[in-house]
């Protein structure tokens, strides 16, 4: 029940009465998750609140009343009740997008639930201004802009409100999900303060002056004000741009500039759309024929201006394709945007143990070398992460981990005594981005180990570019195995003294080395001894 004085002061049969009259206003709907609310069956789960909190201006009235499941009021905190339907909503968009092995929601996602993306938009140049209209979102009148051109780039732009049937969201120049920061631009708008910065888009003359026209920066600005109701949009649009300089610039501003919070993933993803293109652009530049054959060294020495981000790119293409592969088992446990309550291992984790059993370097082999017989090294390498990386998943997550506990204060409740799995618990214990880096080192080391004894030398920078016979993934899979089973993963005392606060990666090496933490605690057993941990039972 809200703080309110009005329904204090009513009786019992009253507050019956404001009950049945909110729920039929509501379509028999809890405003925040729109799933049913049944008066009878739920009394006691069900709340009446102030859609607008009085302390930021709602009046105490019927008309700002609204009836909520219990759970849901109780999980939005203290949010403004729009504010939590709305991203509830986005939570199902969300989810539905990862049911269909996408990462998760974009603009394009919340668009296409609000009627937009529908429509192309044709223009018409004179002179320095372009003209154009919105008809099929019943907007019968022709509009003008003046057309501007950039001094320092030569692109030419010009400014319009665009209904959001002609808003198409470009995945490619800008292929983030929207995170948790569209929450705090959803109250900002509430609260009347306007966007400071217009949406950026390119529209194309596809046909006979029509095209897309497609917003590629802005876009949880732009989803915020959609999911509020807005129904047109202020667009910087650039006409006929370049889209490889359109592209440079927003990785730039995620990257080396630091303007965009791109996460990681977002900008191997942009890398390994900017090594196709400059794959294709070398082909185009040296006039090669689809037999001839270059190497990822030859595209560095030809793009010697930005030759770091080159080699940046090229391994950028093998960790985006490792981490878009449907076989990839590991990839349903992890979250993108950092370590969540809902999926164990965070993103950043992968890229610090996982990946760095990559090649590094660019290679002197043609990159179309044995792609058709297997033997090709990238393709060998990007296999064989992608076995471990599964096989990983297989021995700790898969079948263990429980997304109906999740790791929300996860190590708090093992502290108040909450009965926790403890397949669970080793779960979200293991994928610590510290304990995952060592784990990925003794990997490192049972791979060496097994060379060693075959009397292969192999430099340990390229130790996935080679078929890994079956015994060396045998003590692979013993190892993981053996790992799992030891007691510190479950062990509940040292849910303050270890698993509460972050450690650094030393600190593991230290306990897998000696058994005893840098501060004297005894987690283990035994130090890991490489014999034992490829035992066999």
């Amino acid at each position: 029940m809200p703080n309110s004085r009005l329904v204090s002061k009513l009786s019992t049969e009253e507050v019956k009465q404001l009950r049945q009259s909110l729920q039929d206003i509501q379509g028999g709907a809890c405003y925040i998750c729109q799933g049913p609310i049944d008066l009878e069956l739920q009394r006691e789960a069900i709340e009446i609140d102030h859609i607008q909190p009085l302390a930021s201006g709602g009046s105490d009235s019927k008309n700002n009343f609204a009836l909520t499941h219990s759970e849901c009021n109780r999980r939005k905190g203290v949010s403004h009740l729009r504010t939590a339907r709305l991203l509830t909503e986005l939570n199902q968009l969300q989810e539905s997008a990862k049911g269909r092995g996408e990462r998760g929601a974009n603009l394009d996602h919340v668009l296409r639930e609000y009627g937009g993306g529908t429509s192309n938009l044709r223009i018409k140049f004179s002179g320095p201004q372009v003209k154009f209209g919105f008809p099929e979102s019943g907007d019968v009148s022709i509009q003008s802009a003046q057309l501007y051109q950039d001094e320092l780039s030569g692109a030419e732009y010009f400014f319009a409100l665009v209904p959001l049937a002609y808003l198409h969201h470009d995945d490619s120049i800008n292929p983030r999900t929207i995170g948790g920061s569209i929450r705090g631009l959803i109250e900002e708008f509430q609260n009347k303060r306007p966007q400071l910065h217009v949406g950026l888009a390119w529209w194309e003359d596809e046909k006979d002056g029509s095209g897309k026209l497609k917003l590629f920066d802005g876009q949880h600005k732009a989803a915020a004000q959609i999911m509020l109701g807005a129904k047109k949009l202020p667009v910087r649009v650039f006409v006929n741009p370049d889209k490889k300089a359109l592209m440079a610039a927003n990785t730039n501003a995620g990257s080396t500039l630091r303007q965009v919070a791109f996460s990681k993933d977002v900008m191997r993803h942009l890398g390994s759309t900017l090594y196709q293109e400059r794959v294709s652009q070398y082909t185009d530049q040296k006039q090669l024929s689809e037999d001839d054959a270059f190497s990822e060294q030859d595209l560095v020495k030809h793009f010697r201006a930005e030759s770091r981000q080159m080699a940046r790119y090229i391994i950028d293409a093998q960790r985006d394709a490792i981490t878009q592969s449907e076989d990839n088992r590991l990839l349903e446990f992890v979250e993108w945007g950092g370590k969540g309550a809902d999926r164990p291992m965070a993103y950043s984790a992968v890229e610090g143990s996982f990946f760095q059993l990559l090649h590094m370097k660019p290679l002197a082999s043609p990159i179309s070398e044995g792609l058709e017989d297997g033997t090709n090294p990238r393709q060998i390498e990007r296999a064989q992460m992608i076995k471990l990386m599964s096989l990983f998943a297989e021995t700790f997550f898969i079948g263990k981990w429980n997304p109906d506990i999740g790791g929300r204060k996860l190590e708090d409740k093992v502290r108040q005594g909450e009965p926790i799995p403890d397949d669970h618990l080793r779960a979200w214990r293991v994928s610590r981005e510290e304990v995952t880096v060592n784990i990925i080192r003794w990997v490192r080391t049972v791979i060496e180990n097994h060379n060693a004894a075959m009397g292969k030398t192999v430099d340990r920078d390229r130790l996935l570019l080679s078929h890994l016979p079956d015994a060396a993934w045998d003590n692979i899979s013993r190892f993981l195995g053996n790992l799992a089973k030891l007691s510190c993963w479950a062990n509940h005392e040292l849910s303050s003294s270890v698993f509460g606060p972050k450690q650094n990666n030393d600190y593991w090496h230290t306990v897998f080395e000696t058994g005893i933490s840098p501060s004297k605690v005894m987690i283990l057993q035994e130090p890991l001894v490489l014999r034992n941990m490829i035992a066999s039972d």
